[in-house]
């Protein structure tokens, strides 16, 4: 086993959360090497990892016949999930077994040639002091070895070696270069789909091995093939080690060399006819529309932009993307009924399931900075729930942001739509709070209320993150607000909702 662990790979072992590690860290904790960190200093603060605890394993139940080698030969025919499971535990406990009875016999190595190097460096003396000098070192010899065949002592490196190997089985780390981003293939699922499912902006097209927009270099490592494509790599490419990410697995973890969307602006402008799946009442006045794309063009795009909807009898509006870019085929849009909104009114009387509509996008700029780990706060006022939801759904799947706090100030109940799904998130991530804020009087300010109610839970938030998203005057009003209460302007980003 290595003696440096990657981040990723490190907090997987561990089972925590990437931020919790990179928070171990900013506190002095842990020290990094260049993205890693050692495997004493994990089993230093985190002394109780146990390999029968690992979550790991669960993910074995889902390997089914797509995991079958190709070739379906007699001897590669993969068993049943459970008998899979079952062996792989086996496995796993001789090999921490040995690896431990490995480690033991080193130490005792090492101390045998301390003792024989003594005697070899005393004084000449006659044959029975050197006999009795052997013997005394033969005796403690046995001694030992019987002690460590009697009394196996717990060894926790064995059993982190032994828990990295089920994990490496069971699924693949991948590093992006230059990027540095880091994710997981799991399964037999593709580079790409992985990606996507990580969060990570790479480069694609087709997503179907038509248009080679998903070719990237393979560094180290090596892939399996999992579907042909029409797209042909050049003979020169092959040599090169490109693939598509779209047709290949992991079989091994990699070092990829791939184009990837750092910023908006490296998202390209993307039309796209697709299909409204789902329309469902979300309030009064409020209609959630859920769009699937092709499966051939998804969407790509960040969280917290928006695209432009436009109906088949012409009307058209953009709209904040509600939902994570890690499923970049199904989209949820809020529309509010509102006069002489066109989009709005079509949408409300004429919209069904299965029209097509035209996705213009993404556009925008209010994205999560994702190289920012710090706690970060994130402030809704009415509908501006929309982009915010967005951003705290890719923030959860990229795991890089310590802790998550979102304030929503709106009119009840009109205003709380997404009650359910903030409850949700409250029960399901131990980092992420929610605080909903209703106007205890007509005309009170949503921005005042949430920068009141801030203020007492965070009186020193200079070393925080804050998104807000709302009406333009409202946004107008936190954002001199937080800088009075000494919040740096870089560390505000702000998207109004008009």
């Amino acid at each position: 086993m290595p003696e440096l662990l990657t981040l990723s790979r490190a907090a997987r072992l561990a089972e925590v959360t990437r931020a919790e590690l990179q928070r171990r860290i900013r506190q002095g904790d842990v020290e990094t090497f260049e993205g890693a960190v050692r495997i004493s200093d994990l089993l230093r603060i985190y002394p109780n990892i146990r390999l029968d605890r690992d979550k790991g394993f669960e993910q074995a139940e889902a390997i089914k016949a797509a995991a079958v080698p190709r070739d379906q030969r007699a001897d590669a025919v993969l068993p049943s999930p459970r008998v899979l499971l079952s062996r792989l535990r086996g496995l796993a406990d001789t090999l921490v077994q040995k690896v431990a009875a490995l480690d033991a016999a080193e130490e005792l190595f090492d101390a045998l040639t301390l003792r024989l190097a003594d005697i070899a460096d005393a004084p000449a003396a006659d044959a029975a002091a050197a006999q009795a000098a052997v013997g005394e070192v033969l005796a403690w010899l046995a001694a030992e070895r019987r002690a460590l065949a009697e009394h196996p002592q717990p060894d926790s490196r064995a059993q982190l070696f032994a828990k990295d190997s089920f994990l490496r089985i069971m699924s693949a780390s991948i590093k992006i270069i230059p990027s540095g981003h880091e994710f997981f293939c799991e399964g037999s699922e593709t580079i790409l789909e992985a990606s996507v499912r990580a969060g990570l902006k790479l480069s694609y097209g087709c997503s179907s091995g038509n248009c080679g927009a998903c070719k990237a270099r393979v560094v180290s490592g090596e892939v399996w093939k999992t579907t042909d494509h029409d797209y042909v790599l050049s003979e020169r490419e092959k040599q090169m080690g490109y693939v598509l990410t779209c047709a290949n697995t992991a079989v091994t973890d990699l070092v990829l060399e791939a184009a990837e969307a750092l910023d908006a602006t490296d998202l390209p402008l993307q039309e796209i006819r697709a299909a409204v799946r789902k329309l469902e009442p979300a309030g009064e006045d409020l209609l959630l529309i859920q769009v699937q794309t092709p499966r051939t063009q998804t969407l790509r795009f960040m969280a917290g932009q928006r695209a432009r909807l436009t109906l088949e009898d012409g009307a058209s509006g953009e709209l904040p993307i509600a939902s994570c870019p890690c499923n970049g085929r199904n989209l949820q849009f809020f529309v509010r009924r509102r006069p002489g909104d066109a989009l709005a009114e079509a949408a409300f009387t004429g919209l069904a399931a299965h029209q097509m509509i035209t996705l213009t996008g993404p556009v925008g700029d209010f994205v999560l900075r994702e190289g920012s780990p710090e706690p970060a706060v994130f402030i809704a006022l009415d509908d501006g729930i929309a982009p915010i939801k967005s951003l705290l759904e890719h923030a959860v799947s990229i795991d890089s942001i310590e802790a998550f706090h979102l304030y929503w100030a709106g009119a009840l109940p009109r205003g709380h739509h997404l009650v359910n799904w903030c409850r949700a998130m409250t029960d399901s991530l131990d980092n992420f709070r929610y605080t909903p804020l209703a106007p205890t009087e007509p005309g009170e300010s949503g921005a005042a209320q949430v920068l009141a109610t801030l203020a007492t839970d965070y009186p020193e938030p200079s070393a925080m993150r804050f998104y807000l998203a709302g009406p333009g005057h409202e946004v107008d009003l936190l954002t001199e607000g937080l800088v009075a209460l000494g919040v740096g302007p870089e560390a505000i980003a702000g998207e109004a909702i008009n």
